[in-house]
């Protein structure tokens, strides 16, 4: 095209075969060209990150999941009361399972919900809008491309900021003036070049125009620098809220949402377009013939009073839109799981005594095909099962399963498991506590301070507490002593939870504490040389160990 356009030039102007005006052919070509290879450069972006998304969905249902996703690192906490020893972020968490968000906001969101259990009505809500999207394939799939764009390019904080800032003020008989001085400089300009005015009029409105751009100069400049960067997110913010309105919802969160994404009749979309015309106006001004008229029709200045009209009525808005798609995404990141794993089931949230009952409950982050179900009853019998067995039996993974069903139950979302119940619960968990150098603390020193955490959590909330391996670090008499202690201070004030030792000595604890309490353990057979787990959940106390099994299996002479 460009050789064919040299040809046609050096005719044309060269040797003046033909008119000049033949060049806009190749021009409109070349211009067509441009935007159809915009169009396929386009849609193949698209089709490489649908070509991701179904990639990473493929991945989750063969459980070859871990490190493809987001693992949340930022939000990691060891402080939190049970994030780190359950594995709610990091690599391989609940988190990088689960998140298909691709918004800042819709991660955030999605682990506030991990972190913090929601009231029951919200709750149930969060539930009904998963299961109705869990369906909607083609509309998380949109979402999440289009999101792409947005976790790239829109920097969400700065725009809810921009449109909740304090507004510029100006009379409100500027943007009228404004209007009429820009009509008058055209008509008067006019007049004097038909010869019908002298240019002493244009020259008296146009020393107006001056004078008012002077004195508008600095809030002007405000508002111009201020939407810059606001004005672009915008644009790209608007693809994602138009396809969420192409939407009819069913379920009441869901309405909720799509209802918060209109003012007053008006999709969302449809407002932002509007800013989109004014941004497109004051951009034009980099066009020179826009330049050289600017000072007549003051075009910059009204460019300007209609952003900031617009960002007075539409920008107390902004956070909300944000929220809206924060919170669609977080559903959509659960109804992914849920359509990727049918066997899992929604939960009963009920009210009342702390209660957590499981049939079949599995860990949501192991390959479930050597995932073990078990069944665990915490609250309508006993209120605590102390958990014996030898090493790597499946102690430490029967407590991070029930935890960890228990975070997404209160999310709002489904569970590993074919039957649950739960109270709204706030889990306590002392499973991976270590010492700190930096902190100047020894493991030991580091679990009783999460302890007395999970204990004063009792005194607001009922507490469904994990503690594995009960005071580990100190000698077998203190132990003895201080785990009966500590858990008949749990149980007294209302919490249920699970206890996980590997000294017989504190099972004892169940005659201490009558029916509140319960002895369970895992079991393990020695075969040619090998032992073998089934990690299967058994009544009673354990009645042997293997630790000495295992050492002599590696070579050590014990």
């Amino acid at each position: 095209m460009a050789a064919l356009a040299l040809v046609m030039a050096y005719f044309s102007i060269a040797r003046q075969v033909f008119s000049v005006w033949w060049m806009l052919a190749p021009a409109a070509v070349f211009a067509t060209l441009v935007v159809l290879h915009f169009r396929v450069v386009r849609r193949r972006t698209f089709a490489e990150r649908g070509v991701r998304f179904y990639a990473r969905g493929m991945a989750r249902l063969k459980d070859e999941w871990m490190g493809t996703g987001h693992a949340g690192a930022r939000f990691l906490d060891p402080a939190h009361v049970y994030s780190d020893d359950l594995d709610v972020f990091g690599k391989g968490s609940l988190f990088e399972l689960t998140a298909t968000a691709r918004t800042a906001s819709g991660e955030q969101t999605l682990a506030d919900w991990f972190r913090t259990a929601a009231e029951r009505e919200e709750a149930v809500l969060r539930q009904q809008a998963v299961a109705e999207l869990t369906g909607r394939l083609d509309l998380r799939e949109d979402v999440a491309l289009l999101g792409e764009d947005v976790r790239a390019e829109v920097h969400e904080k700065g725009l809810a900021a921009w449109g909740a800032a304090p507004p510029i003020a100006f009379a409100a008989y500027v943007r009228i003036l404004l209007l009429a001085l820009a009509i008058s400089a055209v008509g008067t300009l006019a007049a004097f070049l038909a010869r019908v005015l002298p240019v002493t009029p244009f020259a008296v409105v146009l020393a107006c125009n001056l004078l008012i751009f002077y004195t508008l100069r600095k809030r002007v400049k405000e508002i111009v620098e201020g939407v810059d960067t606001p004005g672009h997110d915008l644009r790209i913010f608007s693809l994602l809220l138009e396809r969420m309105e192409q939407e009819q919802f069913e379920t009441v969160k869901m309405q909720q949402l799509r209802a918060a994404l209109n003012v007053e009749g008006l999709p969302a979309s449809k407002r932002i377009a509007r800013l989109e015309r004014w941004v497109d106006l004051l951009d034009s001004l980099h066009v020179p013939v826009i330049g050289i008229i600017q000072p007549v029709i003051l075009w910059r200045e009204q460019a300007a009073l209609g952003i900031e009209a617009w960002r007075r009525v539409n920008g107390r808005h902004i956070g909300g839109w944000v929220r809206a798609v924060a919170e669609f995404e977080a559903l959509s990141s659960l109804a992914s799981l849920k359509y990727e794993r049918p066997e899992w089931t929604f939960p009963t949230l009920v009210e009342g005594e702390a209660l957590f009952e499981a049939q079949g409950l599995k860990h949501p982050l192991l390959a479930r095909a050597r995932c073990i179900p078990n069944d665990v009853a915490l609250g309508g019998g006993p209120r605590l099962l102390i958990v014996s067995g030898s090493n790597m039996s499946g102690k430490s993974t029967l407590l991070r399963s029930v935890g960890l069903n228990a975070v997404l139950a209160w999310a709002g979302g489904p569970v590993a498991a074919a039957q649950m119940r739960a109270s709204r619960l706030q889990v306590g968990a002392s499973v991976r506590v270590v010492d700190s150098l930096q902190d100047n603390r020894s493991r030991f020193f580091a679990e009783i301070t999460r302890i007395r955490e999970i204990v004063e959590l009792t005194r607001s909330r009922q507490v469904l507490f994990l503690l594995d391996e009960l005071l580990s670090g100190t000698n077998s008499h203190d132990r003895r002593i201080g785990a009966s202690g500590i858990v008949r201070e749990l149980v007294r004030t209302g919490a249920i939870g699970l206890v996980t030792t590997h000294d017989l000595a504190l099972a004892e604890i169940e005659r201490d504490l009558g029916g509140a309490a319960a002895n369970v353990h895992f079991d393990d057979q020695m075969r040619d040389g090998q032992i073998e787990f089934d990690y299967r959940l058994k009544p009673g106390v354990v009645t042997h160990s293997n630790a000495l099994e295992l050492m002599r299996a590696i070579g050590l002479e014990v």
